[in-house]
């Protein structure tokens, strides 16, 4: 048990440095990465594709790397906002790590590259525990998952600097109880901001959008206080 334990500790720490290295050659490039954390099903994609086309709109160079373990069909809708997209197929592997990033960022990211989305593997559990040299963290949840889902995944939303609540045009469906949502999320990480978003209605994508924007010109997003946070 305890060497199982040490060997998980020992590929964590390496990530780390490598995502720290990984980080400081972005910033020194101009480049800010945010990782994209949810459930599958949470709407990310489609939120993303709707970031991208504004920002491509408002002649902002971002570019995004979107992670599965099969298909290629999230980088083709991402495609669609006329972005530059690459997908990452990680063979089963249910979360990227920091070297996976910069292999693939390595010869591809455009030069004038202010921003790039990752957008991880589906999965609330493993990816939230691999730093990828982000300078932003976001954590998703749709109003269809329930209210509890920041308390039964703490390490993920703990870890992040935003968390943005997705499909809020479904909220009064399902009976969503956002103050409880809310409630939940300042559980595990107090002061972390939420911003409401709705990629049918377009809540949040703008807002979205300027909240990266400012922690790139140099803002500092907001600090996690578990020990599980990526740096």
């Amino acid at each position: 048990m305890c060497r199982t334990v040490d060997l998980r500790q020992a590929v964590l720490a390496k990530n780390t440095g490598l995502a720290e290295a990984l980080r400081e050659e972005l910033t020194g490039q101009g480049v800010s990465a945010v990782n994209l954390l949810s459930s599958p099903g949470s709407g990310k994609t489609e939120l993303l594709t709707w970031v991208l086309r504004r920002a491509v709109e408002e002649g902002v160079p971002v570019a995004a790397l979107t992670a599965d373990l099969a298909t290629e069909n999230d980088a083709r809708r991402l495609a669609r906002s006329g972005a530059p997209v690459k997908q990452v197929l990680t063979g089963g592997l249910c979360h990227l790590e920091a070297d996976q990033v910069r292999g693939q960022l390595d010869g591809w990211l455009p030069r004038d590259t202010r921003v790039v989305f990752v957008e991880n593997v589906g999965n609330l559990v493993c990816p939230a525990s691999y730093d990828l040299g982000e300078t932003l963290r976001v954590v998703l949840m749709s109003v269809t998952e329930g209210e509890d889902k920041p308390v039964k995944y703490p390490t993920a939303f703990g870890s992040a600097h935003l968390v943005v609540l997705t499909k809020t045009d479904l909220a009064e469906a399902v009976d969503f109880d956002e103050a409880a949502f809310a409630a939940h999320v300042d559980q595990v990480n107090p002061g972390v901001e939420v911003l409401r978003s709705s990629a049918r209605t377009g809540e949040g994508v703008a807002e979205l959008l300027r909240r990266v924007l400012a922690v790139c010109d140099g803002a500092r997003p907001h600090q996690p206080v578990l020990a599980c946070a990526p740096h």
